[in-house]
This record gives C-alpha cells, structure tokens and sequence, in this order.
C-alpha cells in the first residue's frame, strides 16, 4: 500500500532531482544550511518534548558554552547532546556507512541524547512498564522490547528497497517510538533515526517544527490506530519545507527562480482569500513551506495548481 500522496511524491522527487543537479554543493552554501538546520533541529526537537529554551538561546549555549539566567540545566544539557548526536548523525553519512539502522545505532543515538541527562539509562532498554502522558497509546512491557526491536531492524531490511525514503522514514519513526523502549528521549531518539534514512537517500537534515507540535501528535496518534496516510505525508510536508529552504539559498539568482511570498500577499493578487491559501497550503493541495510560523509559496505554485485543478475538471 503506498502511504504518499503522489503529487506531493512528484513534488519532492522533482525537487530532490533538482538539488541533486548542483551537486556538489558549494562548501559555503553547504556549511551554512548545515548549521542552520543542526540549531533548528535541536531547538524543535527538545522545545517539542518542553525544553523552554528558545531557538536564539539554543545557539549561545551551543556556540558560546553561555549559561542563560532563569533556565534549567537540564535545557542548557539538553542542546548540547542534542547537537553531539546530530555531529554522530552527519559522521555516519559523510563516511557514507549503508544499512546503519541497527539496534546498536538507535541504542546510540539515546545514549548521545541523554548522556547528561540520565546517565545510568542512557542507551539502555528500560527495564519496566511506562506510560505516555496525555496519549491513549500504552507502550508494551518492557520484557517485550528486545523482541520487538528485533523484529524492528527486520522489518526496515525487508522494506528498506520496497518503499520510498519518505515512507520507509516516516513509518520507522511511529514504530520506535510505538515501542518507546528508552525511559526517556524515545522522541528524539525517532526523529534522528528518521533522518538516516532521508539523509542516506539524498534528503538533507528534515525538522519537525515545535509549531507543529498538535499536528505532530495527533497525525502520530492515528497511525498508532493503524491510519499511517496522515503522518506519511505530515512528514513528507516537513522534507519539502527541508528541499524549498536548499533551493531558495542555492538558487538566488537564477533567471526565472520562484520567489517566495506569504499567503496574505499572494492573496492580493489573487481572486483566493488568505485562509484559502492557507486551507490548501495545510492540505498538501498548494507548494509552500513554513518558515517560523508562516506558510510561503508563490504565484508560479498557484499556477500550477490552478492548471492541474483545470485539467482534472476536463
């Protein structure tokens, strides 16, 4: 069963294909996307699980080892293993390691991620039963895990070649996280596995946005009932965002470039209402991507999804 929408599929192909076309990618380009996607991973990634640092203070606690007055220590340790497993993260796939979905890999990860945190279950199954605040799903019991972790990494080797990058990521990060087999960091833990798998086919770093943070539980929530279609393509949206930021720096200046615009001004010249716009950005309908808070597009976007729209009713 595919999962993905196909034209977001198409849109996403097209657009890797795209980047792939620069590639090699200028050093300074690279450097700077690099780091800007490694502060907003960490930022997103620990605000999602409540860390109360903000995006600016991510950045001084990580570049310039500041302590910011009023936050917890926990938050400041927080960045900063955060941001040594994204470092273990880009390593393995700079060395260009295949088939590194493990359970020692995954093991990994937590153990960066709550090095500081937890040291005595950092990286180690938990050893009793727990339960997810504000969620219906029940993680099973912690004698189950070892089997279930088994059966994980068999499963990703069975389907690695059958399925797209995006559905291949984007299912193995509900199942690990279904299993929740650390005391703690099981999210993290996730959205870092999942990125091997995008990073390995070519995708660069892709971040769930705090400001996603509803949308994020709740489309996880339906495929811990079995209906995988809304969190396949809530994480397609994400990669997207991940291809149109790349494309937008690396694209400056080219002749005929898409330029970027938010909703409200699009909607000026157009016969579409702002919440319109919105509805069918939200919907996958309509290319845009978040940037903070804001859904970007532009008119060549809206083009084309008036010119499929026309050709459907014909």
């Amino acid at each position: 069963m595919q999962y993905l929408n196909k034209k977001i599929q198409k849109r996403i192909d097209d657009k890797l294909k795209l980047l792939n076309s620069f590639r090699p990618l200028p050093l300074s380009a690279v450097k700077k996307l690099k780091e800007q996607f490694e502060m907003e991973m960490t930022y997103n990634s620990n605000a999602i699980e409540g860390n109360s640092l903000t995006l600016k203070e991510t950045y001084l606690v990580i570049n310039e080892g500041i302590t910011i007055k009023g936050k917890p220590l926990k938050d400041h340790l927080e960045a900063k293993s955060h941001k040594e497993a994204l470092d273990y993260l880009y390593e393995l796939v700079d060395k260009n390691k295949k088939n590194t979905v493990s359970e020692r890999f995954i093991r990994s990860l937590n153990q960066i991620v709550m090095q500081d945190i937890d040291k005595e279950w950092a990286g180690k199954y938990r050893s009793s039963g727990v339960i997810i605040g504000g969620a219906d799903h029940k993680p099973p019991e912690a004698l189950e895990i070892p089997r279930l972790m088994q059966n994980l990494i068999s499963w990703v080797g069975d389907n690695n070649k059958k399925m797209h990058p995006v559905e291949m990521a984007s299912i193995l990060h509900h199942k690990l996280v279904f299993i929740h087999p650390f005391f703690d960091g099981n999210g993290r833990t996730s959205r870092l596995t999942m990125n091997i798998i995008l990073m390995q086919a070519g995708f660069p770093l892709v971040i769930v946005l705090k400001n996603d943070r509803k949308k994020y539980y709740r489309t996880l929530s339906l495929a811990d009932k079995g209906d995988y279609i809304p969190f396949v393509n809530f994480i397609a949206r994400a990669v997207e965002r991940t291809l149109d930021i790349y494309l937008k720096i690396l694209m400056p200046s080219k002749k005929g470039n898409e330029r970027f615009i938010s909703l409200s001004e699009l909607a000026k010249d157009t016969k579409f209402t702002e919440n319109y716009l919105n509805y069918l950005a939200r919907s996958g309908k309509l290319e845009a991507h978040k940037e903070s808070r804001n859904w970007l597009t532009s008119k060549e976007a809206l083009k084309r999804y008036l010119d499929n729209r026309e050709r459907k009713r014909k």
